[in-house]
């Protein structure tokens, strides 16, 4: 089997942490969301960015796909301002980052410029539609953009919901201390069905190790919350997976809901992890109708040069002739006797107070997800 440990994109592993003072400083305040991605940057998951784009790199991702350097990237990383605001960053040149009263990281200023962001969101969401969440949330972004690098000077205290977040580093450490040499991941959003288990167990029969990496960070109005989908997944991995050839850890960045655009993301991230290869499903970070269910499997051939290669399985379905879970390539009956299973089939049931079938969905994941009394977002 073709794969084996990639490097991290761009070569090398970023790490932006410092123990460092920020007395003195300018102070800006951003969300939580924010700082995930100033903490994601900081740990290497978002390598090779060592902070927010420049004018140079946003205009070179919107464009083509990657950095100024020619190193592929298809979601900008960007650090928004208004007009007060960015006066005073560019006048302090370099200032402090906090979420509350945590001042937890410094950022310099190289840059400080407008932006379309009409265009920015034609170029990552193929759309202008104010009702698509992703242009919704670019449209709402200030004016001005900050660009430079950044340094972590605080970690943020371990929570319930960040127990199980991993850095590059540690995943990497754990897979040579495992000896594997290839390393599937998954991303998700949802909670697991048991059509997702067949397709993850599929590809733990090709390779050395299995990343489940779900994605927690704001989602759009009715997906599952994150605590749901960290209790769903634990409660699979912990009965009916291998120990030694699983790893599970959360990733915490917002859901942009790019298609095909994030699917290429998805995969750079899980890249810096040390996947050799990545899954990507039908309508892999897609919303509504906005984009055909195999976009984000086919903008791959555009990417070859990823040094992670993707996996497309077909779809799952539970066959009532074969009693089993199957795919086209190996069930010959018809959809009169299939089952599929979706995300949103699995809502509509949980939302309704319906236990999903043990052949659609595991009692352990079920009892899980129904001891929250309010699910989604």
């Amino acid at each position: 089997m073709s794969g084996g440990i990639p490097k991290p994109h761009g070569g090398t592993l970023v790490n932006r942490r410092y123990v460092e003072s920020t007395d003195g400083m300018l102070v800006v305040k951003v969300s939580d969301n924010v700082r995930d991605d100033i903490e994601n940057i900081a740990d290497g998951i978002f390598s090779p960015l060592e902070g927010f784009m420049t004018r140079e790199d946003l205009d070179s991702v919107l464009k083509y796909g990657s950095l100024k350097n020619g190193i592929r990237w298809t979601i900008p990383i960007v650090l928004d301002a208004n007009r007060e605001m960015a006066t005073k960053v560019e006048d302090a040149g370099e200032f402090a980052i906090s979420t509350g009263e945590d001042k937890f990281a410094i950022m310099k200023a190289d840059e400080v410029h407008t932006f379309s962001k009409e265009s920015f969101a034609k170029s990552v969401f193929g759309t202008n539609d104010p009702q698509h969440p992703g242009v919704k949330r670019t449209l709402s972004l200030n004016d001005w953009l900050v660009g430079g690098k950044i340094r972590v000077v605080r970690n943020r205290p371990v929570s319930p919901l960040r127990k199980f977040r991993s850095i590059p580093e540690q995943v990497r450490s754990e897979i040579r201390r495992r000896g594997w040499k290839t390393m599937v991941g998954f991303q998700t959003r949802n909670v697991p069905h048991v059509a997702h288990e067949m397709l993850q167990k599929s590809a733990l029969n090709l390779f050395d190790g299995l990343f489940v990496n779900p994605l927690i960070g704001p989602k759009k109005s009715g997906d599952f919350s994150d605590d749901v989908i960290i209790a769903a997944y634990r409660a699979l991995i912990e009965e009916y997976y291998p120990e030694s050839r699983t790893l599970f850890s959360t990733l915490h960045t917002e859901m942009r809901y790019a298609g095909p655009k994030e699917a290429i993301h998805h995969a750079i991230m899980r890249k810096n992890f040390g996947c050799s290869h990545f899954i990507v499903g039908r309508d892999h970070a897609g919303v509504g109708d906005y984009y055909h269910p195999f976009a984000a499997q086919e903008i791959f051939s555009a990417y070859a040069d990823l040094q992670i290669e993707p996996l497309f399985f077909p779809a799952f379905y539970y066959c009532r002739k074969c009693l089993a879970f199957a795919s086209e390539r190996n069930c010959p009956h018809g959809q009169d006797v299939r089952e599929e299973l979706s995300g949103t089939k699995m809502r509509k049931m949980v939302s309704s107070g319906e236990v999903p079938p043990k052949h659609l969905m595991r009692p352990e994941v079920a009892q899980a997800i129904l001891s929250f009394k309010e699910p989604f977002v």
